[in-house]
């Protein structure tokens, strides 16, 4: 089915993030942007200016019908992403979905299935796991350099982005949960939130979430659109060094930390009162800003996408990262209408 050495590419939905997927395809040599596809023909007649060789159409089922079209990119509002991946995926073409992979876990199962069934690559656009930031972070983790991991604490904080069809939590939280998925490496037992709509009823501007895991590891994110300023901080805390990851720091984005607590137990004593005491010393090391890797994270997921089509393998963030992000998605919806109830997962 692969056209030559390019494999052949349509987006569908060209709005906010369209071009940008637009304009990765389109400079990736493996790639041939073959079609674009929007439901305002105004919208591409402005992006056929700059992509002329790609075929404009307003209705996806002209672009599945293409026996030269290898796969397909799908930029549209969350509630389309299942029935748009399925047609795409029932006419045999490979899927990379914009983040949040679905509206409900149980289509991103059916999604998965169906794409193992098809032998065909399905793949989520979580951007953040592909920038230099997150994998040096990664990279910081695995080498056991922060020791145990303690906590991960993340606020993503501005004014608007106001969305009429999701609340704050699916517009932010695929960001941080995805990078703790890939960070930590671990599920959740439980998920508890809390958010308030201020601006519109039943779409919450603002949310905490808080996940429980089987250890003493514990996450927080802090979620807003009615913030005077942009935060875009992460705080992951090791037994021997911390890391802050600050998104907005134009080129210090990350500094690792060697700083702890050192606890050592009193010597037995027979009194009730010892048992109690401990010492505790803080402990100050110096602050190191890696090197990061400053190509935009876009070209690193439209290359992942090509390549796991051609080597027939589970791309980095697959259907099944998209399910587990989804998954805590959903109960953290689920715990705010509850008013904050542990929602077991």
């Amino acid at each position: 089915m692969m056209s030559g050495k390019s494999i052949a590419i349509g987006v569908i939905g060209c709005g906010y993030w369209g071009p940008n997927l637009l304009r990765n395809f389109a400079e990736n040599e493996g790639a041939e942007l073959r079609w674009m596809c929007d439901v305002d023909e105004r919208r591409l007649a402005l992006l056929g200016r700059r992509y002329p060789a790609a075929q404009q159409t307003t209705d996806h089922r002209q672009l599945l019908a293409d026996q030269q079209l290898d796969a397909v990119v799908i930029a549209t509002p969350v509630a389309t992403h299942f029935q748009f991946a399925k047609d795409a995926l029932s006419a045999g073409k490979h899927v990379l979905i914009e983040k949040p992979f679905t509206a409900s876990a149980r289509e991103a199962e059916e999604l998965i299935e169906l794409a193992e069934r098809q032998r065909l690559t399905v793949m989520v656009d979580h951007t953040f796991i592909y920038t230099g930031a997150v994998r040096k972070i990664k990279e910081t983790v695995e080498s056991g350099e922060l020791g145990d991991l303690l906590y991960f604490d993340s606020v993503r904080i501005n004014l608007g982005l106001f969305q009429r069809d999701i609340n704050v939590v699916w517009d932010l939280a695929p960001h941080d949960l995805s990078i703790m998925d890939y960070i930590i490496g671990r599920e959740p037992l439980a998920v508890t939130a809390t958010g308030s709509c201020h601006i519109e009823r039943g779409i919450e501007n603002i949310a905490y979430v808080m996940l429980r895991f089987p250890d003493e590891f514990i996450a927080h994110f802090h979620f807003n659109w009615l913030a005077p300023v942009k935060i875009r901080r992460t705080l992951l805390a090791g037994s021997r060094k911390m890391i802050v990851y600050d998104d907005i720091e134009p080129t210090e984005k990350i500094r690792i930390y060697d700083k702890g607590v050192t606890t050592q137990p009193r010597e037995a004593a027979s009194d009730r009162e010892a048992e109690y005491r401990t010492l505790v010393s803080y402990r100050t090391g110096d602050v190191w800003v890696p090197k990061l890797d400053s190509t935009e994270a876009l070209t690193h997921v439209c290359a992942e996408f090509l390549s796991a089509i051609r080597e027939s393998r589970r791309p980095l963030t697959d259907g099944h990262a998209g399910l587990r992000v989804v998954r805590l998605l959903e109960a953290a919806q689920a715990s705010i209408e509850q008013g904050g109830r542990q929602i077991r997962l």
